[in-house]
């Protein structure tokens, strides 16, 4: 069915309302750390993020308890695009995936944290609230990927702070075309042909690196 002038002028002003606007937590949510660092160790290097909770405290939370769990121990950075991303958190090395344990969180991409360079972000489906454990670090500015007034973007949460030197490295590594031996034949481009492997995740005590 076709919608009124009005009706679709309306749906395009709440879009792009809602693509700008952080989301707040809810008031009886727990407090989040406003600017918490965690290292991310791999065997190429340890790579130290400080968060925005602040800006970003649904993402830092999700994040975070992913974190504390140690979900994220013997994973892996399975996606390396050299000049784009490398994308990491809900596969091993050898593309086992890693069932997230939690739902879903809305979309933070209006908080006015952009996808530039050494920035972390929340990757997720086509679906814009579909954000969950995984998780890319931008290589170069990938501005393309911030909220616009008629789409939504993918949210940053905070910035390498040390360890840059370690994701550039990680996207030396030579990639490939990967299909897996399951029911789906799923199939993955830019894997790595040698393990990127994520040994742990930290959060450091009183934001000490």
């Amino acid at each position: 069915m076709r919608a009124s002038t009005s009706t679709a002028l309306l749906s395009l002003v709440l879009l792009a309302a809602c693509s700008q606007a952080p989301v707040q937590p809810s008031a009886a949510a727990a407090p989040v750390p406003p600017h918490p660092l965690v290292k991310i160790e791999t065997n190429y290097g340890d790579i130290t993020v400080q968060l925005d909770g602040a800006r970003a405290p649904l993402s830092v939370k999700d994040f975070l308890t992913y974190v504390g769990e140690h979900y994220y121990d013997g994973s892996s950075f399975y996606r390396v695009v050299p000049g784009f991303v490398i994308q990491g958190g809900d596969y091993t090395s050898d593309l086992k995936y890693h069932q997230p344990r939690h739902p879903s969180i809305p979309n933070e991409s209006g908080n006015g944290l952009s996808n530039v360079r050494g920035t972390i972000a929340m990757a997720r489906d086509d679906d814009p609230h579909s954000a969950n454990a995984t998780f890319y670090i931008n290589l170069v500015d990938n501005r393309k990927l911030d909220p616009r007034p008629d789409r939504w973007g993918y949210a940053v949460f905070g910035q390498v702070v040390s360890g840059m030197d370690v994701a550039d490295k990680i996207a030396t590594v030579p990639t490939g075309k990967v299909t897996l031996d399951n029911p789906e034949h799923d199939s993955f481009n830019d894997v790595p042909t040698q393990p990127v492997t994520i040994i742990k995740v930290t959060l450091l005590p009183d934001g000490n690196p």
